[in-house]
This record gives structure tokens, sequence and C-alpha cells, in this order.
């Protein structure tokens, strides 16, 4: 007995390791010589308040995360023989949830600047855009240049590039907010006279909310646009990502998911 029940504890264990291996290659990243990862589950990380790049939408009722940016990150997941989950948090989170691997890669708009590039590994870039002052409509006339903007207050997406513009400007008062949606509220409830963002986001915001407009003041801000991060050292990816990217511009699928996920965030 004594030996018959050690044999069922060894045959126990090995099970229970097999099992416990079957489970980590089912869920971890392992890119095959083809660049495939197969029965893989590759996250991204994003800020889902960024219309037409990435914002929830209703569909058929059911909250989906979609945009133009989601559609790249399914191209590349599917090029890479693998399933895509969308993790959505505040935008400043983003570097640390990919800095400590959990998440993938993230794609939300964003700038791969000099600090950016110290902590994260990034893509070609894939697109750029104009930046717009949004204010209200009763206000629009007020703000024709940016001189006019100064001493004005600011609702502004903390950790963005538009921070970075805002605090440009002489005697600007700057609230930092984690969501667009919640600049916008500021910005409609007089909390805050204007802000600074993406024109593509502009555009889609004052299409859905009242009383919202683009001033005419235009930043002068020049930018190299937007690519995709990707933890410090994973070239392997990267090399991935922009293969990807490559056929994608080769195809012009890029404007077609920017046209489409325009009209998206636009439609009610």
């Amino acid at each position: 007995m004594k030996k018959w029940g050690i044999l069922t504890v060894c045959l126990v264990l090995a099970g229970s390791l097999l099992a416990g291996c079957g489970e980590k290659n089912k869920d971890q990243a392992s890119v095959s010589d083809n660049g495939k990862a197969e029965g893989k589950t590759i996250v991204l990380g994003t800020s889902a308040d960024f219309p037409p790049y990435e914002f929830h939408k209703m569909i058929n009722g059911k909250d989906q995360i979609v945009g133009f940016d989601i559609e790249i990150a399914k191209q590349i997941a599917a090029d890479m023989g693998a399933n895509l989950e969308v993790k959505d948090m505040d935008f400043k989170a983003l570097l640390a949830e990919l800095s400590s691997g959990r998440v993938d890669f993230v794609i939300s708009g964003m700038t791969p600047d000099e600090n950016r590039k110290k902590e994260v590994d990034f893509s070609n870039n894939y697109y750029k855009a104009q930046q717009a002052v949004v204010v209200r409509e009763a206000d629009k006339a007020k703000y024709t240049t940016m001189k006019s903007l100064e001493g004005v207050s600011f609702g502004i997406q903390t950790g963005s590039i538009q921070e970075d513009i805002a605090k440009t400007i002489p005697g600007a008062k700057i609230t930092g907010l984690g969501k667009i949606n919640d600049i916008i509220m500021q910005l409609s409830s007089s909390r805050v006279d204007a802000s600074i963002m993406e024109k593509p986001v502009a555009e889609a915001f004052i299409k859905n909310v009242k009383g919202l407009a683009i001033a005419n003041a235009v930043p002068d801000y020049q930018e190299d646009g937007y690519a995709i991060g990707v933890k410090k050292g994973n070239k392997e990816l990267v090399d991935q990502i922009n293969k990807t990217l490559d056929r994608l511009n080769q195809e012009k699928k890029i404007d077609q998911f920017v046209s489409e996920a325009s009209d998206l965030a636009a439609s009610k």
C-alpha cells in the first residue's frame, strides 16, 4: 500500500506539472520561426476615450471598444496567429503597464518622444494628425490666435503631448484629467475654458456634443506622428508589428480604417 501511495502521488504530481505547462503555453507569448504566435493571446493596452482612434461604442446592444487603432491591433494579432485581448486604462498608466509586462503592446495615439523612448521601444510611425483647440461654441470668436489663449484655463489629458503644448502657453491654468470624456464634461460645464486635442478627436466630439467648437487658434507644434509601444528590448515584437504596418500602408488600409472609424464615432 505504501509503494502504491507513493506511485499515485508521483503520477498526480507529474500530471499537475504537465497540466501547468500546458496552461502556461496557452497564455504566454512565444513567436515561432515563421513569426506566428500559435495559441497565444496578445494583450493590447489602450485608453479608449480617444475617438476615432479608440473609443467605446454600443453595437447591437453591447459595449465594444472600437476605432482605427483597434483595427490595426487586430491586424497585428491576426498576422501573429494570436488572439487579441484589449485592456482599457488611463493614458498615463499605459507605459507602466507595458514595462511591467501586464500588456504586450500599446496603441493609443501615442507620440514616440524622447522621454518615452527611454522607457519603451516603438514601432515605425503609422499616422500623423494636427492639433486643435476645443472651446465652447459661444466663446469661439474670443480665441483666434494662440496669444488669445494666454491665461486661459485648460482641461488636458495627463501625460499627453497636449499637456506639453499647454505648458508653453503663458499663464495657462491646467487641470490634468485621465479621460477625454471628463475634459469634455469640464468644458461643457464651464469649469475650464479650452482644451487641446488631436483634430480627429476634436471633430468626433463636437459632432456628438452640442455647444462645442474648434477655435481658429492652432497650436504651433510639429510632431513625428504616432507609433506603437513595446516593452524595452522586445525587438522580435517590434519587427513583427513593423511588418504588419508595412503591409497595411501598402494596401492603403490605415486610411480606410481612419475613415471608417471617423464615421462610426460620428454616428448615433
